[in-house]
């Protein structure tokens, strides 16, 4: 069993930053894709971000490219979300997810809060106009 814990989340004035972290309780997450989900209030949970197990590879949503990066830690069991130009819509809990399948998968998968296999609980982004 894998625990993510996040943090990082808070109030920011739009056009500002935010790093979000994620520390997974076990080792055995190095061979797992890490990312990012998010939900708003009375939306469906979406794709934020993913990262391959080594590093090497990352997606992204269209409405985050360019202004989120996603980043990991693996000697410290930890991805990181660096958001910058935040907009009032990213105003949304952020969840970190862990799955053993491919970081590519994240972003198509049809119902990812039983499709992925480990979520944290969710840090609070708030960004006000």
């Amino acid at each position: 069993q894998v625990q993510l814990a996040e943090s990082g989340g808070g109030l920011v004035q739009a056009g500002g930053s935010l790093r979000l972290s994620c520390e997974a309780s076990a080792r055995t997450v190095l061979s797992y894709a890490m990312g990012w989900f998010r939900q708003a209030p009375g939306k469906e949970r979406e794709f934020v971000t993913a990262i391959s197990w080594g590093g090497r590879s990352t997606y992204y949503a269209d409405s985050v490219k360019g202004r989120f990066t996603i980043s990991r830690d693996n000697a410290k069991n930890t991805v990181y979300l660096q958001m910058n130009s935040l907009k009032p819509e990213d105003t949304a809990v952020y969840y970190c997810v862990a799955d053993l399948r491919t970081a590519q998968r994240m972003g198509v998968v049809r119902d990812p809060a039983s499709e992925l296999n480990f979520w944290g609980q969710g840090t609070q982004v708030t960004v006000s106009s």
